[in-house]
């Protein structure tokens, strides 16, 4: 009688195990059909903007010494918002900056890739950021090589309206712990969307 209430027992348990994994990836769809469609998350920002920028001068140094720059931003709209180029042309006492950044919307993972370029190099730099919009707040994350050492990247975009947003870049070298902005830019719309 023992024997037989066991084996039920055991039946029963491994039935449990077999299905678990079948709930669990119906799970993982149902909350994958239900994500939030985010290819339209950078249409706020489609137009022209007056930027004005701060780039700390050698991050992870100590430095508390902030360049600052003034110039234009021009963000275009690609494949009806599911992608964009922001052309970036601004000047400062150390010069003029010239730069690219090609956004990607994946539908899959619902993230963005954020791809950087500069006029000096001619080429995509490093790998992308990637990530999201949650809350009003844009993150976006990457690893890669600074001074010869694998630090993190995080960009943000954040206070974002109709005619103005903040985007800030900062980087890590202790795994995300401790973040250092490095780049700062706080862009006005040069032709203020009206009722705004």
């Amino acid at each position: 009688m023992k024997t037989t209430s066991c084996c039920k027992a055991l039946l029963v348990c491994g039935l449990l195990l077999v299905l678990q994994p079948a709930r669990g990836t119906s799970a993982q769809q149902n909350a994958t059909a239900t994500q939030r469609d985010g290819s339209h998350d950078f249409d706020f920002e489609i137009g022209t903007w007056m930027t004005h920028l701060s780039r700390l001068d050698h991050p992870f140094t100590g430095s508390h010494t902030w360049i600052q720059y003034e110039g234009i931003s021009v963000v275009r709209k690609i494949w009806d918002g599911r992608a964009n180029m922001v052309e970036l042309e601004v000047d400062g006492p150390t010069g003029h900056l010239e730069a690219l950044n090609l956004r990607l919307y994946n539908p899959k993972s619902h993230q963005w890739s954020l791809n950087f370029a500069n006029v000096k190099a001619g080429a995509l730099n490093g790998p992308p950021t990637v990530g999201e919009f949650k809350n009003g707040r844009g993150e976006f994350y990457d690893q890669e090589e600074f001074n010869g050492r694998m630090i993190l990247v995080r960009n943000v975009w954040m206070d974002m309206s109709a005619n103005s947003c903040r985007f800030e870049q900062s980087f890590s070298d202790d795994g995300g712990k401790t973040w250092e902005p490095n780049w700062i830019a706080v862009d006005t719309r040069a032709e203020p969307k009206a009722g705004s």
